[in-house]
């Protein structure tokens, strides 16, 4: 008995815009080999095809053209005569091109539109020959093309974060680049950045938090493009502030720990005692800090399995030093006792 095996071969473009449900529905066809399956996406694969059909693919990186590749495009149709511009008589200047093929980036199809847009509009010369100069060029493509697919926001976001670390020119660049040239959220930064004045600066230095909130409201009291100012300040602020992640450690080690508690008996003398019939329960024995010397008191604060646990570790990185140093002071007093 001889079997047949019919075999499909799918190809999508622009794959990311199928969603859960469709992209779901290929996956049994594609497991059984009924269909060939050939997808092409500009967005991040890793973000738009299920993890399913992806494991069962192969993933080819495309790089993106660059200048280089419009202009070689374009001198082919300059000399193509059935397909390009061939037929016409064109005298383009170097310099002409070469300015149509970076403003056009690695989008071939709008530099040849703009060479195409600079042959047609272009008066004759007087035997019949049309001259692009540069200057013909400049009025055919006036604007950069600017890739802003979902991806390249992703990316722009997380190089502003990373560059709040450690560069305020970057920072203040892919903010404004994101704003100016991608149309993006000036309030996609702004929330990014009073995160990272706590997970990336925090009590080194508060103030930043405070700058960050402030050109918040700003924002949203005067708009753009004037908060541009008062924006552009609270990032150089942040960056320029000294570093601490000791906030962030201490919420990731907290977090790590309550995973594997269970439930937290708050200490007897923590519970509320704003009732009648709270002493019978024991709710009692609380010391008040601002009673003793220093306004501190030595007490248990956490729970009977966590009472010696230690989460928030002050670095020397600016006001945090002092915090620290009140740490120390703190421990040394246990330690006596």
């Amino acid at each position: 008995m001889i079997m047949s095996v019919l075999i499909i071969v799918n190809r999508i473009r622009q794959v990311h815009r199928f969603n859960t449900a469709r992209q779901d529905a290929l996956l049994p066809a594609v497991e059984q080999g009924i269909i060939i399956f050939i997808g092409a996406t500009t967005e991040n694969p890793f973000h738009h095809v299920n993890g399913a059909l992806l494991s069962r693919s192969t993933l080819f990186q495309l790089e993106p053209l660059g200048p280089q590749h419009a202009l070689e495009s374009m001198k082919r149709a300059l000399a193509d005569k059935g397909r390009g511009l061939g037929s016409m008589e064109l005298h383009c200047d170097e310099e002409a091109l070469a300015h149509i093929a970076n403003m056009a980036g690695g989008d071939i199809r709008r530099a040849l539109n703009a060479l195409e847009l600079a042959a047609v509009t272009t008066p004759s010369e007087p035997d019949g020959s049309v001259h692009i100069t540069l200057e013909v060029a400049q009025e055919s493509i006036r604007n950069r093309s600017v890739k802003a697919d979902q991806s390249t926001q992703y990316d722009v976001l997380s190089a502003f974060h990373k560059s709040v670390r450690g560069s305020s020119d970057a920072a203040l660049f892919w903010f404004l680049y994101a704003v100016e040239k991608l149309g993006m959220d000036p309030m996609t930064f702004i929330r990014r950045l009073i995160v990272a004045c706590s997970e990336d600066i925090g009590l080194a230095n508060p103030q930043a938090m405070v700058q960050a909130v402030t050109a918040m409201d700003a924002y949203h009291k005067i708009g753009w493009p004037e908060a541009k100012y008062n924006v552009s300040q609270a990032i150089l602020f942040a960056v320029e502030s000294p570093k601490s992640n000791a906030t962030a450690l201490a919420i990731g080690k907290a977090m790590m720990i309550m995973e594997g508690l269970g439930a937290a008996e708050v200490p007897l003398h923590l519970r509320d005692t704003h009732y009648k019939g709270s002493a019978q329960l024991g709710h009692e024995g609380y010391k008040y800090p601002h009673d003793y010397p220093g306004h501190y008191v030595q007490q248990q604060y956490l729970p009977d399995k966590l009472r010696d646990m230690s989460f928030y570790q002050a670095t020397e990185q600016g006001m945090e030093d002092k915090i620290r140093q009140n740490q120390e002071l703190r421990k040394r007093a246990k330690g006596k006792k």
